[in-house]
């Protein structure tokens, strides 16, 4: 289902050079900050990421855009096509998916509310993946050059962006910092942590969890093999760190993110080189 957004018309009286009074920088700690003094003890954890409620409304109040509702496996963007648009989730959640010129498809990113798709076409000017709903989601669709218009006459818009952007580097970051550097264990616990906290900081449950990927995509992610994700899993289970659902092993509950956190940090302390029994 399609509905176009409208953006109000401008005017000199509505566009501010400098920052609007009262106007903060939004504090950003990309997932995975709260086990950063664990994973990189040298960078400081800061507070949650909020900048995504920020996106969202500045969006809507300054931009039109396309609103569509799209269902699980459906596509919002297909790789290889000429990039024009960003988009950005306002409900639901959707995967990112690399194919490999060997026919492989590795999930290399998640979004989830307020979350920005697209960034990463920019340099090359054609979409580089598939962006496809793991769950009914309902994402906006805006033409980037419209964007940068918008960015350009509102500060506030240009700043969130920029937040955005920096808060995905450090993500990835985060992510390749986290394989090489904790066990096997502890990185599907860690995986679980982020999707954990991004439902949290948005006011969602996490007792009642839906991974859309199946083990083999989360194996694929972390760089670990569907028998090793599948044990792992099982162990955190055990361990009481998270529980499955009685309707099937893709739902999931997280009875405590601090619990999973205090596991990662141990993971990656001298003392805490072990895996659950």
């Amino acid at each position: 289902m399609l509905t176009v957004h409208a953006a109000p018309e401008f005017s000199a009286d509505t566009v501010a050079a400098p920052l609007p009074p009262g106007l903060h920088a939004v504090p950003v700690a990309p997932r995975g900050a709260l086990v950063r003094s664990a994973v990189a003890p040298n960078c400081e954890a800061t507070a949650p990421d909020l900048g995504w409620r920020e996106s969202l409304a500045l969006v809507e109040r300054h931009l039109s855009f396309v609103r569509r509702t799209v269902h699980v496996g459906e596509t919002v963007q297909m790789a290889g096509r000429e990039f024009t648009c960003v988009h950005i989730v306002n409900s639901g959640a959707v995967k990112t998916v690399n194919l490999a010129a060997d026919g492989r498809e590795q999930v290399v990113a998640l979004h989830f509310k307020g979350d920005w798709i697209g960034f990463d076409c920019i340099a090359s000017g054609a979409t580089a993946c598939d962006a496809v709903a793991m769950d009914t989601s309902e994402v906006w669709s805006l033409r980037y050059m419209a964007l940068l218009e918008a960015a350009a006459r509102v500060p506030a818009l240009l700043h969130t962006l920029c937040t955005a952007m920096s808060g995905q580097l450090a993500r990835e970051r985060d992510g390749r910092l986290a394989l090489s550097t904790l066990p096997a264990d502890a990185r599907v616990a860690n995986f679980l942590r982020v999707w954990a906290e991004s439902l949290a900081e948005r006011g969602l449950r996490t007792d009642q969890i839906t991974l859309g990927m199946t083990r083999a995509e989360i194996g694929k992610h972390l760089g670990m093999t569907l028998e090793t994700v599948s044990r792992a899993f099982s162990r955190l289970a055990r361990s009481g760190l998270i529980r499955f659902d009685e309707k099937g092993r893709r739902r999931i509950a997280v009875p405590s993110i601090a619990a999973l956190v205090d596991y990662v940090q141990r993971a990656v302390s001298p003392a805490g080189q072990r895996t659950l029994q």
